[in-house]
């Protein structure tokens, strides 16, 4: 067996130059694709070869560990994630192709004429239901295709979808980031949700607004703001009520259920009296002039409703527990699988009696309960019922396979980068620096959650990688560390806009793959901002009262 390796955070013995070359993939990945331009699957072979070269050659990891690491990585990009991307699309490629997703298109346009309201409703509430059922990129895929068939620019389509997919994301997939972040950090469930519960409804609120006034500006943002203020309530207020009394799992399912329905409720009494269109003077089709029967708008909306209803329940704990039985093979990566072992302070110092445990490195191959299986057979399903044969299925997905091959691949290597970066220890080095700052950690603290989502692209991801690290350097420095765990998560949500997973995942869904760069320009300033405020908002917790009253365990 080969010998344990251990992390270490400080491997130019000078903090400020480690962290530097520490943030080099991230600065050539980012800056690759917003200032070069470079084709994004390039610029993120170009990423993976930077992480790797500091990985090896600065932090002296192993070879076949780093080898291992890689293929770790982009294995785990192509499945669960690419899974869910090209099965996604396929089930849109078949609605196209029968004409249906034109009599969707007409049926929401009639239901909310006006594009800014469409946004709120799609992106927004519609996006906050797939967050909570199943996340991972989900949301963002069917909202971003959505947009696109009412008439948005490519652009638009993706950068708004990225903007309203923020608010829901801490308790996507039934609460799974809350959850892992539990494991990591041993601070209960529940505790974490109503914290969280406690920061993201502000933000519920906000988000319908920020979304609609990315897209139209101030002006055009007041000419809905009842729809705004609705569709924000409606979401917050659940969002709260489940979050602090029940727990972490059904949040954004009945958070976006009643934000729908009270956007549906508030439409029948009233419609925006001005008359808007895009700032560059070019507005999506006002109306469709088509007036289909009812019975063609069923079959226009079954497919999403099938895909609806099996996201879901493939993502009820029991049902995926119930499919693992049957098949979820898992695989030991071999020379890095309890390898790699995490020092202080990112963890714990070790004890005599309590040593730190090396990190796993499992790929369970849970295809039958992953959430793209689900995704498929709703797509076969419906291809089925819209009257495609076998061979014309067969023929679809082949071609959606062909459409979606770059993204497949840079999703695959963007994992790798975000592995390498983790078991090498460059991502902790970057973590510690934003710990360092003193009084303002709680400010920092939740910047460096943005900063965890940014780099791995999922909120889980990010607070299993700095769960830990937070829990640490709170009790260290005397803040709250359910406060700052929670931070973590709250911050990170609004990384989900320019990590670059998302960004492909919306380019694909738009098929706009090659302007990705342009999406990351649009999304940037949103994210910075919100993410700012979220950590505005936990310095306020941590010293002001009465937001010091809102830290769980405070009287």
């Amino acid at each position: 067996m080969p010998p344990l390796w251990l992390q270490h955070y400080d491997p130019l013995n000078s903090t400020l130059l480690s962290t530097l070359v520490a943030a080099l993939p991230i600065i050539v990945l980012l800056g690759s694709i917003a200032v070069l331009k470079i084709r994004i699957h390039f610029a993120a072979l170009l990423g993976l070869a930077v992480a790797l070269a500091i990985a090896g050659l600065v932090y002296q990891m192993p070879v076949k560990a780093l080898a291992a690491t890689t293929l770790y990585g982009a294995a785990y990009g192509l499945f669960p994630i690419g899974w869910i991307i090209l099965n996604l699309i396929f089930l849109y490629q078949l609605t196209v192709r029968a004409g249906l997703f034109e009599v969707l298109r007409g049926s929401l346009s009639r239901l909310a004429p006006d594009p800014r309201v469409q946004v709120i409703l799609i992106a927004f509430s519609f996006g906050a239901f797939f967050e909570g059922a199943a996340g991972f990129g989900t949301p963002v895929a069917v909202t971003a295709a959505i947009l696109m068939q009412l008439g948005f620019k490519p652009l638009a389509a993706s950068g708004l979808s990225l903007i309203a997919n923020t608010a829901p994301v801490a308790f996507g997939a039934l609460g799974t980031p809350i959850i892992a972040l539990s494991k990591v950090t041993g601070i209960s469930e529940f505790a974490l949700s109503q914290m969280v519960g406690r920061q993201l409804p502000f933000f519920s609120l906000i988000v319908p607004f920020w979304v609609v006034w990315a897209m139209a500006g101030f002006r055009g943002m007041l000419g809905v703001w009842p729809a705004a203020l609705t569709a924000g309530l409606a979401f917050a207020i659940p969002q709260f009520l489940v979050s602090n009394f029940h727990g972490p799992w059904l949040v954004d399912i009945v958070a976006a259920i009643c934000s729908m329905a009270a956007i549906a409720l508030l439409l029948r009494f009233w419609k925006p009296k001005d008359q808007w269109k895009y700032l560059d003077g070019q507005a999506p089709v006002a109306g469709i002039e088509t007036v289909h029967s009812p019975k063609k708008i069923r079959a226009a909306w079954l497919p999403w409703i099938l895909l609806s209803l099996l996201v879901f329940l493939w993502g009820v704990p029991r049902v995926k527990k119930s499919l693992d039985r049957i098949s979820a093979p898992a695989f030991k990566v071999a020379a890095l699988h309890n390898l790699v072992v995490r020092t202080a302070p990112v963890v714990p110092a070790p004890t005599p009696d309590r040593p730190t445990p090396p990190e796993a490195a499992l790929y369970t191959l849970n295809w039958l309960s992953a959430t793209g299986t689900g995704i498929l057979l709703a797509a076969l399903a419906a291809g089925v019922m819209m009257g495609f044969a076998p061979a014309e299925l067969a023929k679809v997905y082949w071609q959606t396979l062909v459409r979606v091959r770059y993204s497949l691949i840079t999703i695959a290597a963007m994992l790798a980068v975000g592995y390498v970066t983790k078991y090498s220890g460059t991502d902790a080095t970057l973590g510690l620096a934003l710990a360092r700052t003193g009084k303002l950690y709680p400010f920092f603290g939740t910047m460096l959650g943005w900063l965890g989502v940014a780099l791995t692209g999922s909120d889980t991801a990010s607070n299993v990688l700095f769960g830990s690290l937070q829990k640490i350097t709170a009790e260290q420095t005397g803040f709250s560390p359910i406060l700052m765990a929670a931070a973590n998560s709250s911050g990170g949500v609004m990384g989900k806009m320019v990590d670059a997973q998302s960004i492909v995942v919306a380019s694909t869904a738009t098929n706009w793959y090659g302007h990705e760069g342009g999406i990351l320009r649009y999304v940037f300033f949103h994210s910075l901002a919100l993410a700012a405020l979220v950590g505005l908002l936990v310095l306020l917790q941590a010293y002001v009262s009465p937001f010091s009253r809102m830290v769980v365990g405070t009287p």
